[in-house]
């Protein structure tokens, strides 16, 4: 009884009050103590005639008195039930090319008080497993192996809900956790298996040696994504986006979204695109959208995310897109169904990862479940998975958000169905991500031109003898009589027929065609022409309408009570109006009024968004003594979406899921805003594969807003700089749009802008910090109402025919040199503002420097040190003039940790500009 030594000091009020929790939560107990409740419970059911108190039972349990062994051993084969379902995943027939090392403890006998001797006794304890009434010990090993033990392993025993685990339970335990298939759909997942692996043969064959990355080894996924989209289609899926790096793209893209091969064997040839004005990408980056029509009949509308290398990335931007999707065309989770197939190595090694994961549940990012799909090669690249991770399984990133697991042999293709169909029904009941580990192998090396057997020899000698899933399946098949050689043989030779047609066919192409990735969301934008982000937008508003609205957004309803410093400050927000003087926030948030006014929608998020880093938004108020939530701008327009969300603690995830929901919502001013600019490092991926380059590659607008606070205050390197000359590196071909502005209504402008395009575009800015309270900061309504956005601020103070310095800058320096003219009384020195550092607008430059003809030096002036800022940018633009540079030098550090340094060389910078310190002379431009 050494195993129930935990009862010994255990007080009988104790036990009591254990049990009662038992009864409640029973996951909330110590597993020695649910163990023994379990035990508990079934001796109540099944010796009914016995009357005993859980302290009662204990004492026996200990003394062996008063209770039969019968009991006890029912309790020892319980636990040997509870055994399986936590271990029996460890013990599975799951991998078809390497032997399981075991790992301890076993589920022998002995480990639970049996023995051989007991094999053959009856227990009541076989109900446990779906059996009906008593069984051997021997057949409830055999049904547990079978359950647990066999193709299929399955972790969900870390689940803590109760519900979703008895689900799990009851589903595994129907059937014997084995498929029950029809003749129709044996024959069915048959000819997916044989297009998956007749168009690998063939691409082997026609295309030797090219990058194909190809899914040998991995086949049974074009038949699971055939069964979960049938099946999630039944559960009321409407729409599925799935995500998926480059292996086996190919072969989903033509066997699952029906791209044709004549199509795919063109771009194997590398013929350029139809639109010479796109770079393109290699043919398995490319993404898909169509309609399909299931073997059931359903209609589902499937999208493939375009992707680039960077192998999870793209899981970020499906679970976006299927927000967008939920939000403006369903209003319903069960509607769309995210999907994102892994590597082993990717989704155990990749950060983003757990970003993603964690969105699960989240208010601002849930999109009711995603089923995840590993196709595990065992191979991360050339790496053996002994060195790819720490944790047993790959998958264990499911533990974190609670969700089940299914580790499948892809070699049993009718276990891969049921797995599937479990994660369809899993997702559509509980809104939660579900796994689905398939196990196979990587025929060649990570591309066919890669030599495995350098890292992999001994797996690789396994690998070449290994029969491939359709042959293993064809076999199963005709041993079941289920189709005939005949029957095998027309299917395979009519489909080498059609590849055959279709590869001569695609020799007539002479230009690939890119298709629109969701087309029937874009079809009323059109891609931008050259010269489309220079022309002026009517982004005006009418005053009496501005003001009502900047009134109504300002009022704080008298029925709620708000903090103080809140009704302070919307108190304040009101005297503004009064005074016509409006600060950043005003700006901003006026903005986003008119633009849901006029029937726009406006999604937010970011880390602190609501109230905004530097508290300058609050566009979510709390109530003081409910903390209820309160959102003015939500009132506007009760027909439009105003989604505001504070974000958890992630940059990489959170703005690849905000970018997809923009490719999906082009109505929508999406909005990404940084705790700090320089924040966004940890998305530079998302920036530098997406942001500035889909639409060059992929023919794929976006619309996204990027804020990014920016500017050099002293605190320190890390929370100085956006890093301004990064965007500015990237900009090209009208690609983004780059900004710095200075004042709320050229902000209130830009924002509005963006949704006046007939396209769309990246919009990024440096947002301000000090400027958001600077009292020079401000805009008057009518320059709102009546203005419009200005690339450049001349300077309307100063006589031109007297300047003698003319100084271009962007941003709060601006003000700092404001500042400094005003005190030197200085009126020879002139102040532009670059309010758009990209793309330029050149011609408004060239009449800004024919304005200032008489002038003796012009100056480009940065607080970011020489090597960083705008100032590369533009000495691009201006190396045909006599410009000169004043920045701080150039630095590995974007700002000095000292305030006083910081001091200085800000100090520095201004009195460099004109001309009042012993500074080194700035550095000219030379042609």
């Amino acid at each position: 009884m050494d195993k129930f030594s935990f009862l010994n000091a255990a007080h009988s009020q104790l036990i009591e009050d254990l049990y009662q929790q038992y009864l409640q939560y029973p996951d909330s107990l110590e597993p020695s103590w649910k163990s023994f409740f379990q035990g508990f419970d079934f001796a109540l059911e099944n010796y009914s005639d016995q009357d005993f108190s859980p302290t009662q039972y204990a004492q026996n349990s200990l003394a062996n008195n008063g209770v039969s062994d019968d009991i006890l051993n029912e309790f020892k084969v319980v636990n040997l039930i509870d055994a399986y379902r936590s271990r029996g995943h460890l013990f599975t027939k799951t991998n078809p090319v390497r032997t399981r090392r075991h790992h301890v403890p076993t589920l022998d006998l002995e480990n639970f008080g049996l023995s051989q001797n007991d094999l053959t006794k009856k227990f009541n304890s076989a109900v446990e497993i779906g059996m009906n009434g008593a069984a051997t010990l021997q057949e409830i090993i055999n049904q547990l192996g079978t359950i647990y033990c066999d193709s299929i392993g399955v972790e969900y025993m870390h689940i803590l809900n109760v519900e979703e685990k008895s689900f799990i339970k009851n589903w595994i335990q129907n059937n014997n956790n084995q498929a029950k298939l029809e003749a129709k759909e044996k024959v069915e997942i048959l000819h997916k298996l044989n297009q998956a692996v007749a168009f690998e043969n063939y691409l082997h064959t026609k295309f030797v040696g090219q990058k194909r990355f190809s899914l040998e080894g991995g086949e049974s996924l074009i038949p699971a994504l055939d069964q979960l989209i049938t099946r999630s289609s039944q559960l009321g899926v409407d729409e599925v986006v799935l995500g998926m790096a480059h292996r086996g793209r190919l072969n989903v893209l033509t066997n699952i979204f029906g791209k044709s091969y004549k199509q795919i064997f063109s771009e194997f040839e590398g013929k350029e695109f139809e639109e010479d004005v796109f770079s393109g990408d290699v043919k398995y980056h490319l993404g898909a959208s169509t309609k399909i029509k299931t073997e059931r009949g359903e209609e589902v509308k499937i999208n493939l995310t375009p992707n680039p290398s960077h192998l999870e990335t793209v899981a970020a931007l499906v679970e976006g897109i299927c927000r967008a999707k939920v939000d403006i065309e369903y209003n319903d989770y069960k509607k769309v169904l995210p999907i994102v197939i892994h590597g082993d190595g990717a989704i155990a090694g990749q950060g983003i990862v757990y970003e993603i994961a964690q969105m699960m549940t989240l208010d601002g990012y849930k999109t009711g479940g995603t089923v995840h799909i590993v196709v595990n090669n065992q191979v991360s690249f050339t790496t053996n998975y002994l060195d790819a991770r720490s944790s047993m399984y790959c998958t264990d990133i499911a533990k974190v958000t609670d969700s089940p697991v299914m580790h499948v042999n892809d070699d049993d293709v009718e276990a891969v169905v049921h797995a599937i169909r479990f994660a369809a029904e899993f997702r559509a009941r509980f809104g939660k991500d579900v796994y689905i580990d398939l196990l196979g192998y990587r025929k060649y090396g990570h591309n066919e031109g890669d030599e495995p057997r350098f890292t992999q020899p001994n797996l690789y000698k396994s690998i070449s003898k290994h029969p491939n899933p359709r042959e293993i399946y064809k076999d199963k098949l005709l041993k079941e009589g289920i189709v005939s050689d005949a029957v095998i043989k027309e299917m395979e030779g009519d489909f080498k027929k059609l590849l055959d047609i279709d590869y001569d066919a695609s020799k007539e192409i002479i230009k690939n065609a890119m298709p629109v990735f969701m087309e029937d969301v874009w079809s009323n934008y059109s891609l931008a022409e050259k010269g489309a982000l220079l022309k002026k937008y009517n982004t005006s508003y009418d005053l009496a309408a501005l003001k009502a609205l900047a009134q109504q957004i300002s009022t704080l309803p008298k029925d709620k009570k708000f903090l103080n410093k809140i009704t302070r400050l919307f108190e304040a927000r009101l005297k503004m109006i009064d005074n016509n003087s409006l600060d950043w926030a005003m700006g901003e948030l006026l903005a986003y009024a008119t633009l849901l006014a006029e029937g726009n929608s406006i999604r937010i998020s970011g880390e602190d968004v609501q109230r905004g880093t530097f508290s300058h938004r609050h566009a979510v108020l709390k109530t003081e003594d409910t903390e209820e939530k309160y959102t003015p701008l939500a009132q506007v327009n009760s027909n439009q979406r105003f989604d505001i969300y504070n974000s958890h603690l992630s940059e990489y995830g959170v703005l690849g899921f905000d970018y997809g929901y923009a490719v999906a919502a082009p109505n929508t001013l999406t909005i990404w805003e940084a705790q700090f600019g320089d924040f966004t490092n940890g998305a530079q991926i998302i920036v530098d594969q997406y942001l500035v380059a889909a639409e060059d590659k992929w023919k794929m607008q976006n619309g996204l807003v990027m804020l990014l606070p920016h500017g050099s205050e002293g605190q320190g390197a890390e929370h100085s700089s956006a890093r301004l000359e990064r965007f500015l590196t990237l900009a090209a071909n009208e690609n983004i749009i780059v900004a710095n502005c200075t004042t709320p209504a050229n902000y209130f402008h830009l924002l509005r802008r963006q949704m006046k395009f007939s396209f769309r575009k990246p919009l990024v800015v440096m947002t301000p910090k000090s400027l958001l309270r600077h009292p020079k900061a401000v805009s008057q309504l009518e320059d709102m109402a009546n203005g419009e956005f200005q690339p450049i601020l001349d300077d309307i103070t100063v006589d031109a025919s007297k300047v003698e310095k003319l100084v271009f800058c962007s941003g709060k320096l601006y003000y700092e040199l404001l500042s400094k003219r005003e005190e030197l009384n200085d009126t020879t020195t002139a102040l532009v503002r670059m309010e758009q550092l990209y793309p330029l607008q050149m011609d408004i430059i060239e009449e800004i420097l024919n304005k200032y003809s008489n002038r003796k030096s012009l100056i480009w002036a940065q607080e970011e040190p020489e090597n960083m800022g705008a100032w590369s940018f533009i000495l691009r633009h201006f190396r045909h003039t006599d410009m000169q540079v004043v920045a701080p030098v150039p630095s590995g550090c974007p700002a000095p940790g000292s305030h006083k340094m910081f001091e200085k060389n800000q100090t520095d910078v201004i009195n460099r500009v004109f001309g009042c310190n012993d500074a080194p002379t700035s550095r000219p431009v030379t042609a």
